[in-house]
């Protein structure tokens, strides 16, 4: 996670939502009905607060979002690749995605979202992810996204990433053999511009402590496509080197200005190399008075519209510009 060196801790970020949550859970009870059994006749609700989801796990631990998870959903034509929604450090299948599910949901894409790099299966634990090493993590997406695609038939799944979980899966195409499997890769609030960080410590101290209790390792099936880093590089240079883009996918970063983790924000604007597709998008850019921070970024009414539209450039929605505040 990015340090102070220009970036985030998310394990504070999902701490000071959950308290916001219990402090402020009579002004989001309309945000609680946004969280109900889907009705096939009729969309989700979507509430643009980050609350939300954090709301939701508590109300249901361990559970999905409505309209994710359904590995009965089929692909469309309009929409062939399904989604999977990669939360950032500290957070959860439920805690991150709160307005974003529904919107992709309600607008046709098959939604799926794992909790990966949890440190125990035992709640609520289970649910603050993105903790352990990180190549178990990529390992974790990897797996999460052949099961995706062998449920729903896809060749290929969309990503959308937040802050961690914008590198995650960009270790999964470079090294543990994905690069065809992934069509359109949006991050929010990525930190390309980046070394080493505090998720890369804390995931390598974890290692070590496993090692030490004689914990054994996960072990990883057969990948015969997998290619090992370049000798020497920890994971952030392996993410990064060279470019952390690769030819054939479609990529968009959209950033904020007022991320208080990622910083500079600037660090998640990144060019391609020639024969790459990289689109580089900040939220204000024409609009302001849109305030969203770090988390804030996954329930922002015009990010969502923009996530939209870098999935289905041909009918991208309106990206209307309205004032947010979010707290965090």
């Amino acid at each position: 996670m990015p340090n102070s060196s220009g970036h985030r801790n998310g394990v504070l970020v999902i701490a000071v939502s959950v308290i916001g949550v219990v402090l402020s859970v009579q002004s989001v009870v309309g945000a609680a009905a946004a969280v109900g059994a889907p009705r096939p006749d009729k969309p989700l609700p979507v509430t643009y607060d980050v609350r939300v989801g954090i709301l939701a796990e508590l109300q249901h631990p361990g559970g999905n979002l409505p309209g994710t998870n359904d590995f009965r959903c089929r692909p469309t034509a309009a929409h062939p690749r399904p989604v999977i929604l990669v939360h950032g450090s500290g957070g959860g299948r439920q805690t991150n995605w709160g307005a974003l599910a529904p919107v992709l949901h309600n607008a046709g894409y098959c939604v799926f979202a794992p909790t990966y790099g949890a440190i125990s299966g035992i709640w609520p634990a289970s649910a603050i992810g993105g903790m352990g090493p990180k190549v178990d993590s990529a390992w974790q997406i990897k797996l999460f996204a052949e099961k995706v695609m062998a449920a729903t038939g896809a060749p290929q799944v969309d990503i959308v990433g937040h802050s961690l979980g914008t590198e995650i899966p960009t270790y999964w195409l470079r090294y543990l053999g994905g690069a065809r499997k992934v069509g359109h890769y949006v991050s929010l609030a990525p930190y390309w511009r980046q070394g080493q960080d505090s998720d890369d410590t804390r995931g390598d101290t974890i290692a070590q402590f496993r090692h030490l209790l004689g914990i054994p390792a996960p072990q990883w099936p057969a990948c015969p496509k997998c290619v090992a880093p370049p000798r020497d590089l920890n994971f952030n240079t392996a993410v990064r080197h060279g470019s952390p883009y690769l030819p054939g996918i479609r990529y968009t970063n959209i950033v904020t200005r007022d991320d208080e983790i990622v910083t500079p924000y600037t660090a998640g604007l990144l060019p391609g190399p020639p024969g790459t597709q990289v689109t580089d998008i900040v939220l204000q850019k024409g609009c302001p008075i849109d305030r969203s921070g770090h988390l804030g970024l996954t329930a922002s009414p015009r990010a969502a519209a923009l996530v939209l539209g870098a999935l289905d450039p041909a009918h991208a929605p309106p990206v209307l510009c309205v004032p947010v505040t979010q707290p965090f």
